[in-house]
């Protein structure tokens, strides 16, 4: 049975940081293609970053670029995002989504169907 867990949200002041992690069980991620979504109440849920198979392509979201960072560690099973310089506006739970699709290519941002699993979500609230 596959399982994604995330973890690492909670609350931070306007400027800080957070590294949220993914975890998967039931299946080898290294296999998969990972992305981060965020969603809010009333809202579709927006792609933020993907990160391709082996780790060597990625794409980002305009309103993060430069603050935050995919990364995966297949060898155990693991992907993160590290997020710098939060803002109010990165209020979301934060899903990680995992995509069967070819090693060389990136996931797009855009449609949250087109990936298999997903984890329950971790709450990063951005407050002063």
């Amino acid at each position: 049975q596959v399982q994604i867990v995330e973890s690492g949200g909670g609350l931070v002041q306007p400027g800080g940081s957070l590294r949220l992690s993914c975890e998967a069980s039931g299946i080898t991620l290294g296999d998969y293609a990972t992305a981060w979504f965020r969603q809010t109440p009333g809202k579709d849920r927006e792609g933020v970053a993907s990160i391709s198979q082996r780790g060597d392509n990625y794409r980002y979201a305009g309103s993060i670029k430069g603050r935050f960072t995919i990364s995966r560690d297949n060898t155990v099973n693991t992907a993160h995002l590290q997020m710098n310089s939060l803002e109010p506006e990165d209020t979301a739970v934060y899903y990680c989504g995992i995509q069967m699709m070819s090693p060389t290519m990136t996931p797009s941002l855009h449609d949250p169907r087109a990936y298999n699993w997903w984890g329950q979500g971790t709450q990063v609230t951005v407050s002063s």
